[in-house]
């Protein structure tokens, strides 16, 4: 179990997240076009999981903005942004905000990956959805890096995660 905040209010997940090192849990999610993907898509990637509440928030949609800027032009790496929206929202989102860099996916038909990766809010006013954090697993399926944000209502710290993805 992992202790996150919600403005100030303790909240906690189920499990934990995994740690740099390990195997990363495979992920079965679906896409804004109501496409099943998998970590099986995407072997010999670089993959960057995104993952938040809603993009319906503020913070939210403002990491789906930043990484389909700065994350998406790495060579051999693709941004998974996953929450527990719908793909309808996703698309709209998407579409509205011209996002075209990068993944969008939904955990809603996924209770595994919430479990899996230890960032299902199991108590509070957000229980149900995602915790805010940024993973990184390599081209060979493993944890390189894990940034899990302690008080959800805070962005990500982006720079950790781009100079990390940029120097390794």
């Amino acid at each position: 179990m992992e202790t996150i905040y919600f403005q100030g209010t303790p909240c906690h997940t189920y499990g934990n997240v995994p740690a740099v090192g390990e195997k990363a849990p495979c992920f079965n999610l679906v896409n804004k076009d109501l496409k099943e993907i998998s970590c099986i898509d995407f072997r010999g990637k670089r993959v960057v999981l995104n993952v938040f509440p809603s993009l319906d928030t503020p913070v939210c949609a403002a990491s789906v903005r930043r990484f389909n800027l700065e994350a998406s032009g790495l060579d051999d790496t693709v941004v998974i942004c996953v929450s527990m929206d719908l793909p309808f929202a996703a698309s709209r989102f998407c579409t509205a905000e011209g996002i075209a860099n990068l993944e969008v996916a939904s955990a809603f038909r996924s209770p595994l990956f919430a479990q899996k990766y230890g960032l299902q809010i199991v108590d509070g006013p957000l229980a149900g959805l995602l915790a805010r954090a940024v993973i990184i697993i390599d081209a060979e399926g493993r944890v390189e890096f894990v940034d899990l944000v302690s008080e959800i209502t805070n962005e990500p710290d982006y720079k950790a995660a781009l100079d990390f993805m940029r120097n390794s």
